[in-house]
């Protein structure tokens, strides 16, 4: 996600949110007496040991699993790619772990290879390692890094290839062959920040052009009141769906509008993200109960579909916060975050009409933490320190299992079942949105920074002064 620096509108726009909170909600901010230095230490420790257990039992390989001490690979079915490495590396740094952080290094330095016969998802594969070998890049400056990266997105390239420039799902990283045009906005608008940096440091302007012209074909193409379907025809362009959500399928489409205006100064994104915005305030806002919610509707009519909330959508105030609407976007994370105070850990499907959770599992995510530090960095107010810390707290209390964290299969039993599964997300996002909002560490410019969805810091890192 996006940060920019303090100016006088954040700063009044801060000021709004927090003369917007209850009495109770102000009383009890003033009250807390939370060291969060010594939190921010705590994460620190959790990431060390995790990391140990990783490199213990599975060192080179996709995804440990927690609970067995074993590995799965992702995003290919056979063969590891080291994705957990990429995806910690600039965590690592981000947190002093200096030893840690270059032994990541040395491995990705010899033993790194795509050259795979093999089918990844293009966005997944995008925003987790191209994005993550960047973030590293930043962090320390290692040319092999910039490298790896560029040669990743080549072996992606061949996705946008189509008569949209909409991009193919799936594509095989060694022929090229491409499969599955039928899409959604997140997977094909999810890209610009890296492929906009990737073209800024290699010169090379392919890869920020074929992302720019995917985002723009999706919003060409949304309905006269300004809302995108959730599943679209690569080749064709033509709406094979009609349910407009801010959440799976969407989420980091709109995310990617307002990311591309921040971190690379494109004035198309900014329009786009204030017109969809716009279609989205005007057309999907629910409010239940005292609580906002954004339930699912018809992109054409505006009839809702669904009240089930998507757990992914939680990140959605913080995205809200940034683009300017303070308030909305404070309300929506206060409804995620009441959910969160019922639970102790939110499940992926929520109905906030009958207040009753769709799905009971949680895959370890980060979302609800990326907004509350995104509304963070915006307003330094402590009731968003606070929603980070209980998603934290909660995490080591329930999610911790014998060699390292853990999903939850069920987050309404009391103790909650466990399943065996680590994703490689974890690593990069909340266990460094945790840190970030906990430590004031040195390492990272609060008010002038990027990170990407999937928490990738591609601007704001500061090396430490050589002696």
């Amino acid at each position: 996600m996006t940060t920019f620096p303090l100016k006088r509108r954040t700063l009044l726009a801060g000021a709004i949110a927090l003369g917007a909170l209850p009495a109770r909600t102000l009383a009890a901010a003033s009250a807390d007496t939370t060291d969060w230095h010594a939190l921010g230490d705590d994460v620190r420790e959790q990431m060390r040991w995790a990391w140990s257990q990783y490199r213990e039992r599975a060192w080179g390989l996709d995804q440990i699993r927690p609970v067995s001490g074993g590995a799965e690979s992702f995003p290919l079915k056979t063969h590891h790619l080291g994705l957990t490495l990429i995806e910690a590396m600039d965590t690592l740094w981000v947190m002093g772990l200096d030893a840690e952080f270059a032994d990541a290094l040395e491995w990705t330095k010899t033993r790194l290879d795509f050259a795979i016969d093999g089918e990844v998802s293009v966005f997944e594969t995008s925003i987790r390692i191209v994005g993550g070998l960047l973030s590293a890049h930043h962090a320390c400056g290692d040319p092999s890094l910039l490298a790896q990266a560029r040669d990743m997105a080549d072996r992606l390239l061949p996705a946008f290839a189509t008569p949209t420039g909409m991009p193919h799902r799936f594509v095989n990283l060694k022929t090229g062959a491409t499969r599955d045009p039928a899409t959604n906005p997140a997977e094909v608008g999810t890209f610009l920040p890296e492929w906009g940096t990737l073209s800024r440091l290699t010169g090379d302007p392919r890869y920020h052009d074929v992302a720019k012209r995917a985002v723009t074909a999706m919003f060409d193409r949304r309905s006269k009141i300004d809302l995108l379907a959730d599943t679209i025809d690569a080749d064709t362009g033509r709406w094979l769906g009609r349910r407009a959500s801010v959440g799976s399928g969407a989420d980091s489409y709109y995310e990617y509008l307002w990311d591309g205006w921040q971190l690379l100064g494109d004035a198309d994104c900014k329009r786009m993200y204030d017109v969809c915005t716009r279609g989205i305030l005007a057309h999907q806002q629910d409010r239940r109960d005292g609580r906002l919610w954004f339930p699912d509707i018809d992109f054409e009519t505006a009839k809702i579909v669904s009240t089930d909330q998507d757990e992914l959508a939680s990140f959605y105030g913080g995205l809200l916060a940034q683009g300017g609407a303070a308030e909305t976007g404070a309300a929506y994370t206060r409804a995620w975050a009441s959910v969160q105070d019922r639970f102790g850990i939110l499940p992926e499907g929520y109905d906030y009409a009958t207040a009753q959770p769709t799905m009971v599992t949680n895959a370890l995510r980060p979302e609800l933490a990326d907004a509350a530090f995104n509304l963070w960095l915006l307003d330094r107010s402590p009731e968003w320190r606070a929603v980070g810390r209980d998603h934290f707290l909660a995490m080591k209390r329930w999610n911790r299992a014998r060699y390292g964290y853990t999903a939850i299969a069920d987050v309404t039993q009391r103790p909650m079942l466990q399943s065996d599964h680590c994703p490689a997300y974890w690593w990069s996002e909340q266990m460094k949105y945790y840190y970030l909002l906990f430590s004031d560490t040195p390492r990272f410019n609060y008010a002038d920074n990027y990170l990407s969805t999937e928490g990738n810091v591609l601007r704001g890192l500061i090396r430490p002064a050589r002696h």
